[in-house]
């Protein structure tokens, strides 16, 4: 009988699976890598507790008197967020420097996820009670991406807080321009603070909203995220970054997911930084569902697929003409639409 010849297909699988053998095994050596088996006489009793920092293997627990326990994880759970309530036990002595293991993952009144090109949805975070938006006049200010974070805060039911961070860097002019802009928005029910972490413009008030509940802060990298939790809690020294003259982008500064307490009141997810925040894991429905200014239209077209554009009987796109809806906001809805079905195409072609 002639001996079969491998594919190159299956001669890549057989190395890769030689690769990740000999990888699990120098991790084990190491120490890197979760080989302990955890048994019940190794634990103490099941206890609850919250993520406050989330690594790659470990997750770092506090419990209920404050107390922080790095911890495994149970292969069983899918994924684990700063935010998440867990249930979880702690070793009667430590192990490779792990105090404990976490058991299960509590209901979440909401998960906010990232859409990911190789990997899904990738969640980064859990039990969010307000998301603040923050922009910037450098890097380049875009509506279209408030719009993103827009749809995504609506879809999840999280309050949004609209931040306009270095304000002191604008003109007269650039601010009266920038005030009109976001009138838009405030028109539509959002709430909206000009604010300078330089100068300490309207912090008092945006200290204020945040002392109730937890909270996230998002934007294009090089907004002043971290320069604004500074300027509220100055002992963090959280790591900044300036923007690129030559791309006029901002550079990424946070590296690991925590929860801060600070010290006014309420809690703040610092995540590392999305530059554009894709929303290409909803789909159409959702994405007009969340604009909030079409509520009253929904549903009132002549035809049931209508695409809102050039149909006859949109009731939309009548809504716009008549200064009922703005023209900028609905712009942005059909470039969401439109980078939705190119995403998902891109994402098609990378993963077949």
């Amino acid at each position: 009988m002639s001996k079969q010849k491998l594919t190159n297909n299956q001669k890549r699988r057989i190395q890769s699976n030689k690769e990740r053998t000999l990888s699990d095994y120098q991790q084990r050596k190491k120490g890197k890598r979760d080989n302990l088996e955890w048994q019940d006489e190794m634990l103490g009793e099941i206890q609850s507790g919250r993520v406050i920092s989330r690594y790659a293997l470990h997750a770092d627990i506090e419990n209920s008197d404050g107390e922080i326990f790095r911890c495994n994880l149970r292969r069983t759970i899918n994924n684990v967020v700063v935010g998440d309530f867990v249930l979880w036990r702690a070793g009667r002595e430590r192990l490779q420097g792990i105090s404990g293991v976490v058991e299960a993952v509590r209901a979440r009144k909401n998960v906010l996820s990232r859409p990911d090109y190789y990997d899904g949805i990738k969640p980064i975070a859990a039990n969010v009670d307000k998301i603040f938006v923050v922009s910037a006049m450098l890097p380049r200010f875009s509506s279209n991406i408030i719009d993103r974070y827009l749809v995504i805060c609506e879809s999840l039911g999280i309050e949004p807080i609209l931040i306009l961070n270095k304000i002191d860097l604008c003109s007269p002019q650039e601010r009266e321009e920038i005030e009109r802009l976001f009138e838009i928005y405030r028109n539509i029910g959002y709430r909206v603070l000009m604010i300078s972490a330089q100068t300490g413009e309207n912090m008092q008030q945006m200290a204020k909203l945040l002392r109730e509940g937890c909270a996230i802060f998002v934007g294009q990298s090089g907004v002043g995220k971290s320069s604004l939790l500074n300027t509220l809690q100055p002992h963090l020294a959280l790591q900044t970054g300036a923007v690129s003259e030559n791309s006029g982008l901002g550079q990424h500064t946070t590296t690991v997911s925590r929860l801060i307490r600070l010290n006014g009141g309420g809690e703040v997810i610092d995540s590392p930084g999305i530059r554009e925040f894709g929303v290409w894991h909803l789909d159409a429905a959702t994405i007009t569902n969340g604009y909030r200014e079409f509520q009253p239209y929904l549903g009132g077209c002549k035809f049931r697929d209508c695409k809102h554009l050039d149909d006859p009987g949109c009731v939309l796109r009548k809504a716009v003409e008549e200064g009922k809806i703005n023209s900028l906001r609905f712009e942005n809805y059909h470039r969401l639409i439109l980078a939705l079905d190119e995403n998902k195409a891109q994402r098609h072609f990378v993963t077949n």
